[in-house]
């Protein structure tokens, strides 16, 4: 099995040379429109290419306001702080994530605590969701939902949508709407991924996308925060850029703001990457089938979008049957030049986040132990 697929994928990009996991393409205006930018001498947070790529960002998404920063982190941190984290307080979310989404929880003075997520998708469980809330936490007298073991109130919930893959959002956001929590998407890796026909990023209050160089567009580092809410929307321009008074000449700030304004120059890449972005997908979803159709010749599994979805299909993670099936195919495949990768580990065994509060996490677990993730770029060679 390992050989085959080692023989599949150099066939699939059709080279015995390196094979990254996720690299860039560009084939468009990038060159053109930086060098305009360049020339514009508007090269810093200010310039109109920054807006200009937040409004077809927008338009893109199908989501009324966009906010454009450096990076998927800052997108995340904004989104949870404009959503009542803080200190003593806490945010749910799941343990099988890349460390920034817990990282963001933290830069607010929260804590976060980890429930399960499902087998097929990798993304966060509604039904481990209720189950956790159910059993440990109440509505009080004010309103808010608080946790019965570590006495501190419960803001938010933050589900990633794994490798491109849509959480169950519906069921997400009743129990968020049962319990009063709000509902923050982390769609950093699900650009171009619809649920019900909707674009992730648009269910919930807030959500963050990210523009890092492994994702499905690049803006270098970037990073953007959707919302439907214009006041939301305010805010988050308001504190991304230093919460800068606006003023012809003088220099006021009304609150402890962040430098977070996504340099014009990542913006004016951004505007030429989105419009090869339906290409990118369709190819993508290409790749995807290759993948699985070579899944179902050899009785592996695939992680796969729901029956209500549209998957962008990032990253293609095959599930192995054992963990040492997965290091095997690990070991093999970067052995021959092929960049594979395993799942993160999962939040709740880093040593910085072992102690949160947890519920049983059996699927982060067993997936943990499975999941290895096979190149994925836009395939040129087809």
């Amino acid at each position: 099995m390992y050989e085959d697929l080692i023989n599949f994928i150099q066939n699939l990009y059709k080279t015995e040379d390196f094979i990254p996991l996720h690299r860039p393409f560009f084939e468009g205006n990038e060159k053109k429109y930086l060098n305009e930018a360049i020339d514009s001498t508007f090269v810093s947070s200010v310039g109109p290419s920054v807006n200009e790529f937040e409004s077809k960002v927008a338009e893109y998404t199908g989501i009324k306001y966009a906010v454009a920063v450096v990076n998927g982190t800052a997108a995340l941190h904004l989104s949870l702080k404009i959503s009542g984290a803080e200190e003593n307080t806490e945010v749910i979310t799941q343990s099988l994530t890349f460390v920034a989404t817990c990282n963001a929880i933290k830069y607010c003075g929260a804590d976060p605590v980890f429930v399960d997520v499902r087998k097929t998708t990798a993304s966060l469980d509604s039904i481990s969701l209720k189950e956790f809330l159910l059993e440990n936490c109440e509505i009080r007298d004010d309103g808010f939902c608080w946790n019965k073991i570590s006495e501190k109130k419960i803001v938010a919930c933050l589900p990633m949508h794994t490798f491109g893959l849509c959480a169950d959002l519906d069921e997400i956001k009743k129990v968020c709407d049962e319990f009063n929590l709000i509902l923050v998407e982390d769609a950093a890796e699900s650009l171009g991924s619809l649920y019900k026909n909707k674009h992730t990023g648009s269910i919930g209050q807030v959500s963050a996308l990210s523009f890092n160089g492994n994702k499905i567009i690049t803006t270098g580092s970037g990073g953007m925060i959707l919302t439907n809410n214009e006041e939301i929307a305010s805010k988050a321009r308001h504190i991304s850029t230093t919460s800068k008074v606006k003023h012809e000449w003088d220099f006021n700030h009304d609150e402890v703001g962040f430098n977070y304004r996504l340099p014009n120059l990542n913006a004016a890449l951004g505007i030429a990457q989105l419009e090869s972005i339906d290409k990118y997908i369709k190819n993508k979803r290409w790749i995807a089938n290759k993948y699985q159709e070579w899944g179902d010749r050899n009785n592996i599994n695939f992680l796969k979008e729901s029956d209500e979805s549209h998957s962008n299909y990032w990253l293609n993670a095959l599930v192995a049957d054992s963990k040492i099936q997965k290091e095997e195919l690990l070991k093999k495949t970067n052995k021959k030049n092929i960049m594979t990768r395993p799942a993160w580990i999962p939040m709740h065994k880093l040593e910085i986040y072992k102690n949160c509060l947890r519920a049983d996490l059996q699927n982060t677990n067993w997936l943990f132990d499975r999941i290895v993730c096979l190149p994925s770029s836009v395939n040129n060679a087809k």
